[in-house]
């Protein structure tokens, strides 16, 4: 299993990989337990099964979702990068490309709210709005405040602007800190 922006992936024996999007409420179920510690209580009613799949020695791993925001589906694994869902997806928010002078270029010129373009997908993939929240008080930033604000007349970040993608990193590495991984070891 990997990762890409929100997207899980699988990679099948068969050329192909399963792309796996949670959306809102889905979650998987491995044998009938739901991995991980929640703080809610996750849907165990089987009428939000939508996905079984049967492995090895009589192991199930079902996909359940009541909202019907998440989806699967099918691509070959050579085509993932060049698909819609992957194309123009931007930099991994752990990876050495997030960092200031980058979210200077990014921002430079750009009015919008800080916290809508870290939402952009096309820009960073895979942050989501309470990792966004969060990274911006950390960072003691506004998600109001308009990027190109963040950017000086140089083109350089200001100092709130340098803070940020340690921000984003921290907020991350501490979520998957506290993840226990469980659902990972099917």
């Amino acid at each position: 299993l990997r990762r890409r922006a929100k997207y899980l992936i699988a990679d099948l024996d068969d050329g192909n990989s399963l792309i796996m999007h949670l959306g809102m409420s889905g979650s998987f179920r491995i044998d009938g337990e739901t991995p991980g510690v929640f703080h809610h209580k996750c849907d165990k009613s089987a009428a939000h099964d939508h996905v079984v799949f049967h492995l090895e020695h009589d192991r199930r791993v079902v996909y359940n979702d009541p909202r019907r925001f998440g989806y699967m589906l099918l691509i070959a694994t050579h085509a993932i990068d060049a698909d819609k869902l992957f194309h123009g997806l931007g930099v991994e928010p752990l990876s050495d490309a997030l960092d200031a002078a980058f979210l200077a270029r990014a921002f430079r010129g750009r009015s919008a709210p800080v916290k809508a373009l870290l939402l952009d997908q096309r820009l960073i993939a895979g942050l989501g709005n309470i990792y966004v929240c969060e990274a911006l008080h950390r960072a003691r930033v506004s998600p109001l405040r308009a990027a190109k604000s963040l950017v000086l007349e140089s083109g350089r970040p200001s100092a709130a602007l340098a803070r940020l993608p340690q921000a984003i990193r921290d907020v991350l590495k501490e979520a998957l800190k506290n993840y226990d991984g469980t659902f990972l070891l099917v």
